[in-house]
């Protein structure tokens, strides 16, 4: 059966990927069988792994996860889907800020009148 993970490293970065033989792959991680980025961050913990219905919705998945924040991540890691949520709302939030003009001060009315 198809396995996602997530690795939490020596320099509390995270490492996510998938297997079919999860034991076989963690493993590898650990001894640093296969050199990368995990045998340079040794040593390493499992901290979260989902079993998954086929290889392409394991991949799926773990792609998603690569692609989010460390705080997202945690959330998962905690099995805080709530707090998955909170965080995409803080993000989109971010994202939104960011894209709007600098606000501009009102003018007095005196100051319009004046022009």
């Amino acid at each position: 059966m198809p396995h996602v993970y997530m690795l939490k490293c020596a320099d509390g970065s995270y490492y996510t990927g998938s297997t079919n033989d999860l034991e076989r792959r963690l493993w590898e991680h650990k001894t640093g069988f296969i050199k990368g980025y995990t045998s340079e961050r040794l040593p390493v913990e499992l901290v979260w792994s989902a079993d998954f219905p086929n290889e392409h919705e394991a991949f799926l998945f773990e792609r998603q996860i690569k692609g989010w924040s460390r705080a997202k991540k945690q959330a998962l890691i905690r099995g805080d889907w709530n707090g998955v949520h909170q965080v995409v709302k803080q993000e989109r939030m971010n994202r939104e800020k960011s894209k709007r003009p600098p606000s501009t001060p009102l003018r007095s009315a005196q100051d319009a009148k004046a022009k």
